[in-house]
């Protein structure tokens, strides 16, 4: 842990952890850097204390350095994409990546940090077109269902099957709390057309859910916060893209891992843009709210 962190946890002061995939994968360079910026500067505004994470030459990192920072957003760096499974092999290895929502999970966990912010989970594939289905899980599903850790995002990235989604969830007994709002969010759009199971309107209520649910149960906590509304996607555009990008990967082959990057690069490209945009105004307002549930935590 760098000493802000460590310091801020043994005063029990909040502290909200941060992707780093999202920084190195997610974001063309130069712009993720100014995000991390930003996201470091929303986060200390509601009196809490950042902590990106990510591993680095060996070493697991809860809350990064400005140098650090500067090498996961660097394009020559070429990290790896660690989720769950690939953390003990680059610690033993010395490796180095940006962690997944997955891996930042767990690894916020052993750190002591309970609030973690990023864009969307991780999800069930959408079966490609001409299959009959997939057994393509993301691990993000998994390491929710035992680690206790509330995430606050924007849902899951429309471009997953999202009621499949919600039913593994549900089997894993993770509660799914909506912000504000009685539909489940799909990431570039406010409503998945699913309803959420419970919904909570103040940080408080999110911490006295998360506290509860803390005494009953190793589970952790999805809080699903839509993206503002100034920011959501045309839902036209987004539909077109998506029917797009899923064709766009069965004729090219693309399997496993490197559907989800495909399938976000033609989001990225075909919209000019706009769901860049869309991704930076989400998960700084899931960085905003989860540190406000930080502070509600650290209250009690």
């Amino acid at each position: 842990m760098s000493a802000e962190v460590a310091d801020a946890l043994a005063a029990a002061r909040p502290v909200v952890a941060l992707e780093s995939t999202l920084l190195s994968h997610g974001l063309p360079p130069g712009r993720n850097l100014d995000v991390a910026v930003r996201l470091d500067r929303v986060v200390r505004e509601q009196g809490a204390v950042p902590a990106t994470i990510a591993v680095l030459d060996g070493q697991a990192l809860v809350g990064l350095s400005r140098g650090q920072l500067e090498r996961v957003c660097a394009p020559e760096a070429a990290l790896a994409k660690l989720s769950a499974r690939d953390l003990g092999p680059a610690l033993a290895l010395g490796g180095s990546g940006a962690t997944t929502v997955a891996a930042t999970s767990l690894l916020a966990h052993a750190a002591g940090v309970g609030v973690f912010a990023t864009g969307g989970l991780g999800g069930v594939h959408l079966a490609l077109p001409g299959s009959a289905g997939t057994w393509d899980v993301s691990a993000d599903l998994g390491t929710l269902a035992r680690t206790p850790v509330l995430v606050v995002c924007s849902g899951m990235k429309s471009i997953l099957d999202i009621g499949a989604t919600l039913e593994v969830l549900e089997t894993a007994s993770v509660p799914v709390l909506g912000y504000r709002t009685d539909d489940f969010p799909a990431f570039y759009l406010r409503s998945s057309g699913h309803p959420v199971p419970h919904r909570v309107d103040s940080p408080a209520q999110v911490a006295a859910v998360v506290r509860a649910h803390r005494h009953l149960a190793g589970s952790g906590v999805l809080l699903a916060n839509p993206i503002p509304e100034e920011s959501e996607m045309d839902e036209s555009v987004h539909d077109r893209l998506l029917a797009e990008g899923l064709e766009l990967v069965r004729s090219r082959g693309v399997r496993g891992a490197d559907v989800t990057p495909a399938l976000l690069e033609h989001f990225h490209t075909a919209s000019g843009g706009a769901s860049l945009d869309a991704n930076e105004a989400l998960v700084l307002a899931n960085a905003r709210l989860a540190a406000r549930v930080a502070g509600e935590l650290a209250a009690t």
